[in-house]
């Protein structure tokens, strides 16, 4: 599984069942590694799309290993946060509730 395959296929085919947020985000993901890119989530749209958004409301920024690992279930986003492999900038409020997208 590569952070492409989970954003694209993955994370796109959940927000497309679950439909437009009833409120409404933009995350911006900063994925480093040999198989890292840049991904923009907006719940509102219910859309995935690669590249960067200026205007997100939550900028997320981890290594490729570790969103995966987070992905998969084998490594806590708290524990990422706390160690400093995950950043996040904007709402960390709004990163608070990746888990439930995200999983």
């Amino acid at each position: 599984m590569t952070p492409k395959q989970i954003f694209e296929e993955r994370l796109a085919g959940t927000l497309a069942k679950k439909g437009p947020a009833d409120s409404p985000a933009v995350y911006q993901f900063k994925i480093t590694g040999d198989e890292g890119g840049d991904w923009v989530v907006d719940t509102g749209a219910a859309a995935v799309t690669a590249g960067t958004n200026g205007d997100a409301n939550c900028t997320i920024t981890v290594t490729d290993s570790d969103f995966v690992g987070l992905v998969k279930g084998e490594i806590a986003g708290p524990m990422l946060f706390m160690t400093g492999k995950l950043k996040v900038e904007g709402d960390i409020s709004l990163a608070m509730q990746l888990g439930s997208l995200l999983s």
